[in-house]
This record gives structure tokens, C-alpha cells and sequence, in this order.
């Protein structure tokens, strides 16, 4: 079998030593096969990556699918939505359909919906990784010439493309342009867990502009939340502490809902925000909500880009792409600090 292409039916037959049929009838249970052939065939399909297809019945047999899977931790975020967009708009040219499913952040739930993807033979597989995930078991996929491509995150235990935004430098950034309005006193509102990559690449770029202004790194003002209820009660105790501080940076768009939100309720709009991700409505806020806004579409197109290279021919060393962010300026993250 020729290295760059995906494992056939037929592939599998030659392997054994057996006929098509015989190798269909053993991975549709159907028609009589022998022990001995059964542990051969299973053996052969483990060994080349093969994955059956479900669409066969309107395809020839080994045939590719039409369609690319996308693999996101949840669908009602809007810059999942966003980096869709821009998969689809990218992929139409090429008459591919986009699938998408949600992984709920949820590493068993990725392997299964991953693997359901898998046996529809689908032509891409975009992976945004959930915390604990092993992508291992994509390796004989990768091998056999399926593009994979991680997105928004690293995936552990596979070598393949990824595509990422600056969530250092934009964090980083963000902070800088708090300070550089006289705040010293800045707080981190981050989601959860706090080993997601997203997380610890922008908590690196708060401390990185603490540092960077010597202001020494103060642990009780970063506060963690699942959802934006809980980031209104981490902003809550933030602004309870006896030295609270005067502005605030959030770690995503749902951490900036859940601050906006409490500063609302509490009536302090003395304190200053400025946030990673931006947010709808963000601009009829009042203040208007200064962001460190991503590019979802780009990288969505980016992402496109690199596994239809693949697909294509490409067989360079897998790489990462990073999608610059930019600050949009509006009026939170411009409050002045109060005067000591």
C-alpha cells in the first residue's frame, strides 16, 4: 500500500489473503467466517488504521467521503461558531460539507465522536482538544494520509498541524494597556481548568506585563469560573478584597459577560476591563468593551489551508500556525486609575 493513502477494504483483503467479501462479512458480522480468519482480519484492520465507511452504499468501496469532521468542546460558544464559518466558507469551493460535533470539553466524548467521524471516512478531521485527551489513536490515520489538524489548542501524543491565536502576546498586551493607564492593582478572571492551554498561555501573558512594569504578581487577584455565573461571583469576591483592584482582565468572552455583568449589579464602572475574546453587543455596553479580539474566521481558513495542503500532496513536518490578535479599543479599558 502506497504510504500517503488511506487503507482500503481492499487492502485489508490483500493483507489476509482473503476476499473482500470475506473481510466484509467479518466486519458486518454477516455470512460465516472462521475463528482463525476473524482474529486474521480484525488484526490486519488494527494494524493499516483501516475505518469502515458508512457511507459505502453510494460510494465505490475505499472510496473517500465528502465531508470534513469538526470536533469543538462547545457549540454555543461563538467563536466556535466563528472558526466554522470560516471551515465552511473555506471548503465550499471544493464541494465539502462541514460536520460538526460537540466534545463537551470532554475527553471520552471526543475519542467516541472522533471515532464516529472516523468511520464516515471523512476527508479532514479538525480537532479542538479537551483537557486530558491522548490523540494517539489518530497516528494510523495520520499515517495512512488523513489530514488532521488541531485547532485552538495542542493535542497530546500526535505530531500534526496546529493552529492557534497569540494568546500569549494578546494577553500580554491587554494587560500592558491597563497599566499603561495607571492600574496596578489587575486582576485575572480565567476559565477552567486551569491546565487548559488557552488558560496558562494567557495567564503567562498577565504575568508577563506585571513583570514587564515591575509590578510583582499578587496570586489572590486571579480568580478561576466554569461559566459566567460563576466569573460574576469571582469578580464579586475580587472587589470584596480589602485591596481590590481597579481593573479587571478577562481570560474569554464568557468570563467578560459574567464581569460586565457584576460590575453592572454593583454600579462600578470606575473599575477598568479589557477583555481576551471579543463579545456580542460589545460596543452598547457602557462603557463600550475594550477587547483583545481573535480572528475565529481566520483561523477556521487557516485551518482549511493546511489540511487541504495535505490532501493535496504535502508531506512537509507538521507545524504550528499562529493567527495574530489585535486590541480594539472602546472605553473600558481606558478608565483611568483612581487617584491614590
Amino acid at each position: 500500500m502506497a504510504a500517503n493513502r488511506r487503507p482500503t477494504l481492499a487492502d485489508v483483503a490483500r493483507e489476509v489473503g482473503v476476499s473482500a467479501k470475506t473481510v466484509s462479512r467479518v466486519l458486518n458480522e454477516d455470512g460465516p467466517v472462521s475463528v482463525q480468519t476473524r482474529e486474521q482480519v480484525l488484526a490486519a484492520v488494527a494494524a493499516l488504521g483501516f475505518q469502515p465507511n458508512l457511507m459505502a452504499r453510494n460510494m465505490r468501496v475505499g472510496g473517500p467521503d465528502t465531508t470534513i469532521g469538526l470536533v469543538v468542546p462547545d457549540l454555543g460558544n461563538p467563536f466556535f461558531g466563528a472558526v466554522a464559518r470560516g471551515i465552511e466558507d473555506s471548503v465550499h469551493e471544493r464541494g465539502l460539507t462541514l460536520l460538526m460535533g460537540s466534545s463537551a470539553d470532554d475527553a471520552d466524548r471526543e475519542r467516541a465522536l472522533t471515532a464516529k467521524f472516523l468511520a464516515r471516512r471523512v476527508s479532514i478531521l479538525i480537532v479542538v482538544p479537551s483537557v486530558g485527551a491522548d490523540h494517539s489513536h489518530l497516528k494510523a490515520q495520520r499515517t495512512a494520509g488523513l489530514p488532521v489538524v488541531f485547532l485552538d489548542r495542542p493535542g497530546v501524543g500526535l505530531s500534526t498541524d496546529i493552529i492557534v491565536s497569540s494568546n500569549r502576546e494578546g494577553a500580554q498586551g491587554g494587560v500592558a494597556h491597563l497599566i499603561a493607564h495607571g492600574h496596578r492593582r489587575v486582576g485575572f478572571v480565567g476559565d477552567l481548568p486551569v491546565r487548559l492551554y488557552t488558560r496558562r498561555e494567557r495567564l503567562a501573558g498577565y504575568r508577563a506585563a506585571l513583570q514587564e512594569a515591575d509590578i510583582p504578581y499578587d496570586r489572590s487577584l486571579v480568580a478561576s469560573a466554569h461559566d459566567q455565573r460563576g466569573a460574576e461571583a469571582e469578580t464579586a469576591r475580587l472587589l470584596d478584597l480589602a485591596d481590590p483592584p481597579t481593573a479587571l482582565f478577562a481570560g474569554n468572552n464568557i468570563m467578560a459577560l459574567g464581569i460586565v455583568a457584576e460590575l453592572a449589579r454593583s454600579k462600578r464602572k470606575e473599575v477598568a476591563v479589557v477583555a481576551f475574546d471579543d463579545v456580542s453587543l460589545a460596543e452598547a455596553l457602557e462603557p463600550a468593551l475594550t477587547v483583545v479580539a481573535q480572528d475565529p474566521e481566520e483561523i477556521g481558513r487557516s485551518a482549511v489551508a493546511t489540511a487541504l495542503a495535505r490532501l493535496d500532496g504535502d508531506r512537509s513536518r507538521a507545524r504550528t500556525i499562529t493567527v495574530p490578535t489585535r486590541l480594539i479599543v472602546r472605553g473600558s479599558g481606558e478608565q483611568p486609575a483612581p487617584t491614590p
